[in-house]
């Protein structure tokens, strides 16, 4: 498709322009000095399939299709994507700012032609009259075209573009810091502080010191278990006993900040990015409440596994063989005895074998239909079970 070659020349056009609204399709064929017919004459040489044909009109273009073989036809999808190649992105800016015309403006967030870093540069121009995102028609449009544009599988779930939950599960869904700032930069995120919150739990260093910046004790609290916490907070966030606690259970561990951290002892054994060394430290200190927790580490090296199964203390033995860390023949062992049924039947490093087994006593029937290793075993052999 090459629209020099259509200059001073006809298409087309069945239906209706589907990105493009009427008026900017209008707009833009006239920019590329092209002529739209709605009747087939000697100077049409291509015809484009819009949206919304009557049966007419497709009985028509399949009649054209079948009797014009030099005829070129193409999907009005093709047709705008190229439109939209031909955009100066910079005039359009100025155009749209100088104008103020907030319909033009919202057409073009709506079009799905353009692309994301442009969209990005478009919504920023748009004015909320200081109203929620579903609180008139066009906020409505606005955020709908936002959330469907961005949103994982849209189709799958295509009411959540209606609903503010969508932007919620677009922080949850994404880790591009440049849609996370222009989410939190939407006017109407002052009424969402839950939204803000999801967005500290994965920001980035500029993002972090603006919500910083706000001082809201849920916004802290957010922050404190972002993993990759700036480490100019960590240290004002130690201070406070809860957001300690966060930080340490939580953040990308360092040489330096495991040493600020180690007031918060119990929560570092629970930190999944523990090195060897890390777990060796807190393992040697011999305190039952560390190595307990050290026990539910998921990420658990299995030599200081290894170590901690040999306490005597039953709490930490039962949080083992819960622990989906934990070698099967270990495991293995622990089901030689029934007092350890209720933890291994939830353990995901369970032999399936022994799943089957735990699943026919009604005690533990729960937990194995449960165990997402049990559940994945019967979808993939497709027994036909109701886990």
């Amino acid at each position: 498709m090459n629209l020099e070659k259509l200059k001073d020349k006809s298409i087309l056009l069945f239906g209706k322009s589907r990105a493009f609204s009427s008026d900017e399709f209008q707009s833009q064929i006239k920019f590329h000095k092209i002529s739209i017919e709605t009747k087939f004459d000697e100077n049409v040489k291509v015809v484009i399939d819009g949206r919304m044909m009557t049966p007419y009109e497709q009985n028509k273009s399949y009649e054209l299709y079948k009797n014009n073989k030099e005829l070129e036809f193409v999907s009005i999808d093709i047709f705008e994507k190229e439109l939209a190649k031909y955009i100066d992105e910079n005039t359009l800016l100025m155009s749209l700012k100088l104008s103020h015309n907030k319909q033009r403006l919202k057409s073009f967030i709506q079009n799905t032609m353009l692309s994301d870093e442009f969209f990005l540069k478009l919504i920023k121009m748009y004015s909320w009259i200081k109203e929620d995102f579903f609180e008139n028609d066009d906020n409505r449009d606005v955020s709908a075209a936002f959330i469907s544009r961005f949103y994982e599988n849209i189709e799958r779930n295509h009411n959540v573009q209606y609903a503010t939950t969508g932007f919620v599960h677009l922080v949850s869904q994404t880790n591009d810091q440049q849609l996370l700032k222009a989410i939190y930069m939407l006017e109407p995120l002052k009424y969402h502080l839950k939204i803000k919150m999801a967005i500290a739990l994965k920001c980035e260093t500029n993002m972090q010191e603006l919500l910083f910046k706000e001082k809201e004790p849920k916004i802290l609290e957010a922050l404190s278990l972002n993993k990759n916490l700036n480490a100019n907070f960590v240290t004002e966030f130690l201070k406070d006993e809860t957001l300690g606690i966060n930080v340490a259970r939580n953040i990308e561990l360092s040489e330096n900040i495991f040493k600020l951290c180690k007031n918060y002892k119990f929560a570092l054994a629970l930190n999944e990015t523990l090195t060897f060394k890390m777990q060796e430290e807190l393992f040697n200190l011999n305190d039952d409440e560390v190595c307990y927790a050290l026990s539910s580490n998921h990420c658990i090296d299995e030599k200081i596994l290894k170590k901690l199964f040999q306490s005597t203390n039953e709490k930490i033995k039962s949080s083992i063989y819960e622990n989906k860390a934990t070698p099967v023949e270990i495991l293995e062992l622990a089901y030689k005895n029934n007092q350890n049924y209720a933890e291994i039947a939830k353990n995901e490093n369970t032999p399936i074998e022994i799943l089957y087994q735990l699943q026919l006593d009604s005690k533990y029937e729960r937990s194995v239909k449960t165990n997402a290793t049990f559940g994945r075993h019967i979808q993939q052999e497709n027994i036909g079970w109701q886990v």
